[in-house]
């Protein structure tokens, strides 16, 4: 059924282009616009606009922000030896809400999954090269991405390719000047905090063989069972990394 108003109909309809929302949910959402205050919804059409007129992309991490580089990247404060490697930008505000990390971050934009199309070039991988070592980018192929996905059976060969990648790409972008206090440190270790699953594990893999050549000790976030849970009702994949990740106390 729909509303009679056209104009109700088209903000239902611009709702259920979002995400998760379906039109039920997007009809208690047009519900509640009519019901709010002229100013609240004005500030809520201003934060919209905003959002695509004033935030942009950092430089160095690839995190969103509004002023370039973003405020991590340029905090003396942070520990710029020890880059987070992530997915996206939410996963950032997740690390940063346990208050524990206080290095600085790289943002892919993705996964690798061939099935969807998206391999390491689409991916801000070679930008992290540069990070680590700006005269040492190797230009991400989708060779090592497909060796990935068979690492079983193909670990040594693909590690042979990814220590012999050419590094005479003149084109990465060398470290911003923008943030002094970084510029003279060197990356000790990446942080691989992508999701557990085949495209994240895909996605480790390849970086971790890319980087080995580079000297940089990469590690990888530990898997296993949450807090709270119950080993009755864990899987066995999950029991697996919990063993496999033990540590000593």
């Amino acid at each position: 059924m729909q509303f009679t108003s056209e104009s109700v109909e088209a903000l239902v309809e611009q709702f259920t282009r979002l995400p998760t929302i379906g039109r039920k949910t997007a009809q208690r959402l047009a519900a509640y616009v009519l019901k709010m205050p002229r100013e609240d919804v004005v500030e809520i059409a201003k934060a919209l606009v905003a959002v695509k007129d004033h935030v942009k992309q950092c430089t160095i991490c690839y995190n969103v922000t509004d002023a370039d580089p973003c405020p991590i990247c340029r905090s003396p404060k942070r520990d710029h030896s020890v880059v987070c490697v992530v997915e996206e930008p939410n996963d950032v505000l997740a690390l940063e809400r346990t208050g524990e990390y206080r290095g600085v971050y790289h943002v892919l934009g993705g996964v690798i999954s061939p099935l969807d199309g998206v391999g390491p070039e689409d991916l801000h991988i070679r930008e992290l090269v540069a990070r680590l070592r700006p005269s040492a980018a190797p230009e991400p192929s989708d060779a090592p991405a497909e060796e990935a996905s068979s690492e079983a059976t193909s670990s040594e060969e693909t590690s042979s390719e990814a220590a012999s990648e050419s590094p005479e790409n003149g084109q990465v972008a060398e470290r911003s000047t923008l943030y002094p206090e970084a510029e003279d440190v060197e990356v000790q270790e990446v942080i691989l905090a992508v999701n557990p699953n085949v495209e994240g594990d895909t996605t480790a893999y390849y970086i971790s063989q890319l980087l080995k050549p580079l000297g940089v000790s990469v590690t990888r976030i530990a898997r296993g069972l949450p807090i709270g849970g119950d080993l009755e009702y864990a899987d066995e994949a999950t029991l697996s990394r919990a063993l496999e990740g033990r540590s000593s106390l």
